[in-house]
């Protein structure tokens, strides 16, 4: 038994002296990913070629379809297609401005389009740091500071909300989305001291029908109500059905894809049903085959970085989710409710919520069940939520951001204090082992399999675990990726400030200091650590700060920091363990 295990215990051995290193290599391979992944998405991206317009010859061909009133189950996505790209403008629009929200309503259709988020410019003008680059000589970086435009009518970027009824067969014909409403006035303001805003649109026709569609809008919020009261002073009862939906063109520059493992921003269709929950339902899927589902409640959304646009139907009633692509490269996803039959001189109301804006967790926990998951955190969402959570409580107590980042990096060393201080001791008695181990290694320099078998007595008698110093690189890998993905995702981080220079933590570091000095940390703290016996490795691992501090010069500033944060804590942590033991006899 004894003999079969000698070539176990040497290759034990050897594996345990090169574990360190393997781990060290694939977390810089895993930062270079994530630096390439990050340059891909938030770098500069090549200009989008403009589409060509696509004009219908008949553009009544792709109104919804009557349902068939025995046969109600018939009214589909087929029966339910988008509007064309020629027909999308309208002499008539309506501008409505709210606190949040700049947006423009088209009486053909009622259709939501150009829609501006007013807090949150394309680009941040910072005057410190265009002082600064003034000081040292540079330009200063031009900027975009126009609002966010989640919704666009522009044919390059084409995104628009859709909604309408559809009759069924054998009753009178509703308003759809080509429809053309009437309307009181072209202009409306929630004025100070309003909580909401109400803009009605009427539609009627000759035979007693009438449509009163109203978009209410709240004060501080990203979520308009949408109603249709449908009066019917017929003598028949009518019958019909609710749909909205979004239509989109998906920008060239996103394809609206991900890069393998998620860490590219998703930008594409997701829907939430209560059997499947959160899906994810790509263009490329889109295009492959129409979504038909039906469920209780759920919603349907287009969502981008750090943005999202959702219809969210009632969720007491049964609704059927659909998705259609048309040949000329647009898509939709929507949603249409039951029938429901309005008798003679009496009314209905079909109703439903529309968000447009940032995706603010808790504002969208509140909006509808599930819709906070379109912030994506990847396969690693059980730890980046409580992530979230912790910085979220941080900051409502500070009020910075780069300060919450600092107070989640003091409690994860907390939290894994006993794990750290149990490795940090284990590299300070290699640390302090190491001449010994050089020692052997000179004397056995022939004989390799002498030197592993006295290299393992010495760890043995010494009580040394080799092992234990890579603890901290195991721990800090899924911290690292999800800080990765809550910093990327988080759409709070987005232009926000910590102190001085840094302006922007979702951005990188306009004068590249911090990187330069998780560099120095970095350095300070592999001094602490015991060198590799083999001399390639050394030389390997010398280089390992100059090349991280490379890979961080172009990460988000709010990583970099987290990064020095927890370095500078491991280094007073890990000096102070080193100084006890080598006062150990």
């Amino acid at each position: 038994m004894k003999v079969a295990l000698i070539p176990f215990r040497k290759n034990l051995v050897i594996r345990m002296d090169n574990i360190r290193f393997v781990l060290i290599v694939t977390f810089a391979m895993l930062v270079f990913m994530l630096q390439q992944a990050w340059q891909q998405d938030y770098g500069p991206k090549p200009e989008v070629a403009a589409l060509a317009s696509t004009v219908a010859e008949n553009t009544k061909a792709d109104l919804p379809a009557d349902a068939s009133a025995s046969a109600q189950t018939e009214t589909s996505e087929q029966n339910i297609a988008a509007v064309p790209l020629a027909s999308l403008s309208s002499a008539n629009i309506i501008t409505i401005k709210t606190d949040v929200l700049a947006l423009e309503i088209d009486t053909q259709g009622g259709t939501i389009q150009n829609l501006d988020l007013l807090g949150y410019p394309t680009e941040k003008s910072n005057t410190l740091v265009d002082k600064l680059r003034a000081m040292i000589g540079l330009a200063a970086a031009e900027k975009n500071t126009a609002p966010v435009r989640l919704f666009d009518s522009n044919q390059e970027k084409l995104f628009v909300a859709q909604s309408g009824l559809i009759a069924g067969s054998g009753f009178a014909p509703a308003p759809n989305h080509h429809s053309v409403f009437k309307n009181e006035q072209s202009h409306y303001d929630l004025k100070i001291g309003e909580d909401s805003l109400t803009v009605p649109l009427t539609w009627t026709d000759n035979n007693g029908l009438m449509i009163t569609k109203s978009f209410t809008f709240k004060r501080g919020s990203y979520q308009i109500t949408l109603e249709q009261k449908v009066k019917n002073d017929s003598a028949k009862a009518w019958s019909g059905r609710q749909y909205s939906q979004l239509f989109k063109v998906p920008e060239e520059s996103s394809g609206g894809g991900m890069l393998t493992g998620g860490m590219r921003a998703y930008d594409g269709g997701v829907i939430y049903t209560e059997k499947n929950k959160y899906q994810k339902i790509s263009f490329k899927d889109m295009a492959d085959e129409n979504l038909d589902v039906v469920s209780p409640g759920g919603w349907t959304a287009m969502i981008q970085h750090y943005f999202a646009s959702a219809w969210v139907p009632p969720a007491d009633q049964e609704n059927h989710f659909y998705t259609k692509t048309l040949s000329d490269g647009h898509y939709v996803i929507g949603t249409y409710s039951p029938a429901v039959t309005v008798n003679a001189n009496s009314a209905a109301e079909f109703v439903a919520q529309l968000f447009a804006g940032p995706k603010i967790q808790p504002m969208m926990e509140k909006t509808a069940p599930g819709l906070e998951l379109t912030v994506d955190y990847s396969f690693l969402t059980f730890i980046g939520k409580p992530i979230y959570w912790l910085l979220n409580q941080i900051h409502d107590a500070l009020g910075n951001w780069g300060v919450a980042i600092i107070g989640v990096t003091l409690c994860i060393k907390l939290l894994f204090f006993p794990l750290s201080q149990a490795s940090y001791k284990s590299m300070a008695k290699m640390r302090k082992i190491q001449p010994r181990l050089k020692e052997l290694q000179e004397r056995f320099a022939d004989d390799r399999p002498r030197f592993n078998t006295e290299m393992m007595g010495l760890y043995k008698k010494e009580k040394v675990n080799p092992l234990g110093g890579c603890l901290p690189i195991l721990v800090q890998i899924p911290v690292f990726m999800c800080l990765y993905w809550v910093l990327s995702e988080t759409v709070e981080f987005r232009q926000a400030p910590f102190m001085l220079w840094i302006q922007d933590l979702s951005t990188q570091d306009p004068f590249y200091i911090l990187p330069v000095i998780m560099g120095i940390t970095m350095k300070i703290q592999q001094g602490l650590n015991p060198a590799p016996i083999d001399p390639i490795q050394a030389k390997i691992m010398k280089m390992f700060p100059i090349v991280f501090t490379i890979f961080f010069l172009f990460f988000p500033a709010g990583l970099v920091l987290y990064w020095v944060v927890n370095n500078t804590l491991s280094i007073i942590q890990q000096s102070y363990i080193t100084r006890q033991i080598a006062k150990m006899p």
